[in-house]
Order: structure tokens, then C-alpha cells, then sequence
């Protein structure tokens, strides 16, 4: 057998790539608060998103960024994505 097989293309979903707005550089390496649920997440807004962007996993630390009283949060992970998810998923760090 002469080379290798190369597997099928595959075209990602827009969502595969983080846009630029959403990545803080240098991601935080002290974090506020961790999730007390898996979490679904949107780059943009979660208000009237049928379909997330991703999601965060239980237990991740976080960033609470912005938070202005209501249903939804921004918060930044360690690998320094900043993206809206729900504030009832937060834990408060001690």
C-alpha cells in the first residue's frame, strides 16, 4: 500500500470557531466562582437562543464578569472564553 488514506472533509458548524471578542488574553487564573451544573453557553446572548453555542461543564471556575440582576450572566472560564450563561448555576467561591 502506497501513502495513507486521508479521512473524509468535514465542514465545522460556525459556532467551532470562538470569535475573537470572546477570548480574553491573558485568561484569569483566579477565579470568583465555579458552576454547580453543566451549562449551556452562548457567545452572544442566551435570551431567545434555541441552540447554544456550547457548554460548560460541572465544577468549571469561572469569572463573574457581568451580572446586572437578571436571569443571565457573563463569566470567563480559564482558557479565557467569555460567554453568557445562566446566574443560577454559580457558586460563590469561599
Amino acid at each position: 500500500m502506497k501513502g495513507f488514506l486521508r479521512p473524509p472533509a468535514e465542514i465545522l458548524p460556525e459556532n467551532a470557531v470562538v470569535p475573537d471578542r470572546n477570548l480574553i488574553v491573558p485568561a484569569p487564573n483566579t477565579f470568583t466562582h465555579i458552576l454547580a451544573s453543566d451549562q449551556p453557553f452562548s457567545y452572544t446572548t442566551l435570551k431567545g437562543t434555541a441552540v447554544p453555542d456550547g457548554e460548560l461543564a460541572v465544577g468549571t471556575p469561572v469569572v463573574l464578569m457581568v451580572y446586572d440582576g437578571g436571569r443571565f450572566c457573563r463569566v470567563v472560564d480559564g482558557r479565557g472564553l467569555y460567554v453568557e450563561i445562566e446566574h443560577k448555576s454559580l457558586k460563590q467561591l469561599e
